[in-house]
């Protein structure tokens, strides 16, 4: 691997349970010298958990949702930086907060980006041990939208565990808001010029399950990458149940 900085950014709301262990298996990566937790608005000890295990730790007094907790974490990054006479020399490198011991496996995210052949990768992750309760439905709208602003078919258009030079992020912020920040992103770099290749990586997150909080979850996510494609002049239709 050629040799880089990489300085990993997770936001994180009510993860308590699986931060810590995340931010300890972060460590393990070689590349990666700064771990920044943006606690966003959490109700637990996500900030505590964070912090116990290395982390530094910035936080939201109140949810302000995902795309804000990447740009809080981000510009964080970027003081470290300035302090340290690094401005723009380390990788950017989001991750989730529940992918626990498995956010080691890394390395082959950071590669392409470091050897400079890619802009942005994004990681496609093995089928889950625990299988989610939807239909695909906001997969398939953010997929479809994608290839139809882009003409490039995403694998797994809604993942967040991305790694992007500072030149690319500075060139997709602001962030599109809420859940629909990984597609926005994916639009803009690709409009943009900028190298996006995903690469498969053996993560391991929690998987959204079939309650109602769930479904809930997922509503939130289809109303906000339709805003996203929307944004960007976008208005694919939403294919039929997989």
């Amino acid at each position: 691997m050629t040799d880089a900085s990489v300085a990993l950014v997770i936001p994180a709301k009510d993860e308590a349970a699986r931060v810590g262990a995340t931010v300890a298996a972060a460590f393990k990566l070689p590349a990666v010298d700064i771990v920044v937790v943006v606690d966003d608005g959490s109700a637990d000890g996500t900030a505590s958990a964070a912090s116990a295990a290395g982390a530094s730790v910035v936080s939201h007094s109140t949810n302000r949702g995902k795309a804000a907790a990447m740009e809080t974490g981000a510009n964080a990054v970027s003081l470290i930086d300035q302090r340290e006479g690094l401005d723009g020399h380390r990788l950017l490198l989001f991750l989730d907060a529940d992918l626990e011991e498995s956010a080691a496996n890394a390395g082959p995210l950071i590669e392409p980006v470091a050897a400079g052949v890619a802009d942005m990768t994004i990681a496609t992750l093995p089928p889950q041990r625990t299988a989610g309760g939807g239909f695909g439905y906001v997969v398939k709208l953010a997929r479809a939208g994608i290839a139809q602003a882009t003409g490039w078919t995403a694998t797994q258009p809604l993942s967040g565990q991305r790694c992007l030079t500072w030149d690319a992020y500075r060139a997709a912020v602001p962030l599109a808001p809420g859940w629909g920040v990984e597609v926005g992103m994916t639009i803009d770099l690709l409009r943009a010029g900028f190298r996006v290749q995903e690469v498969e990586v053996p993560f391991h997150h929690r998987v959204t399950g079939t309650e109602f909080a769930a479904h809930l979850h997922r509503a939130r996510q289809l109303r906000d990458v339709g805003w996203t494609l929307a944004a960007r002049g976008v208005r694919p239709r939403l294919a039929s149940r997989e």
